[in-house]
């Protein structure tokens, strides 16, 4: 046996590469078999859980950035004037206030999901169609919520 390659016994092929080496394994009965490999995450059609685990810690980041907007909002009315119609001119501008409806979509469907894990955490809405209607349930309640409340903050307005 080769002294460079002191790890692989004698009933083991030999590893030109490392990436070969991380392809080999035993099975459960001891014997080497090589992995399988998978195909990338894109040639894969996402399921609508995956989708939605994803958007939640998206949105969970944006709801963190889009309260540093509102923050800025708020320490700008306690301290001036002139601050507080800066900061109001901004949140009034095209690019605001589509800053503001992007925080408000993150704040209602990271709440609908956060509801839906917290389902999951009793013990409930592991079954197969229970699982998709409970995601489809997240996405349309976060329609009609966010629309409902821009509808009404826009009419009050």
């Amino acid at each position: 046996m080769p002294s460079d390659l002191w790890w692989q016994t004698e009933l083991e092929p030999p590893v030109k590469d490392v990436r070969d080496a991380l392809m080999v394994a035993r099975n459960t009965d001891g014997k080497l078999v090589r992995r399988p490999l998978s195909p990338h995450v894109q040639v894969y059609r996402w399921p609508l859980s995956m989708a939605l685990s994803i958007l939640h810690r998206i949105t969970g980041v944006a709801l963190g950035v889009g309260t540093l907007l509102m923050t800025w909002w708020l320490v700008a009315a306690a301290s001036s004037d002139t601050a507080f119609s800066r900061a109001e001119s901004f949140i009034g501008s095209p690019i605001g206030l589509l800053l503001l409806f992007g925080w408000s979509l993150a704040l209602f469907f990271h709440l609908f999901s956060g509801i839906r894990h917290l389902v999951w955490d009793a013990g409930f809405g592991f079954d197969a169609p229970d699982y998709n209607t409970s995601g489809w349930a997240v996405v349309i309640a976060t329609g009609v919520c966010t629309v409902l409340a821009w509808a009404i903050g826009l009419w009050v307005w």
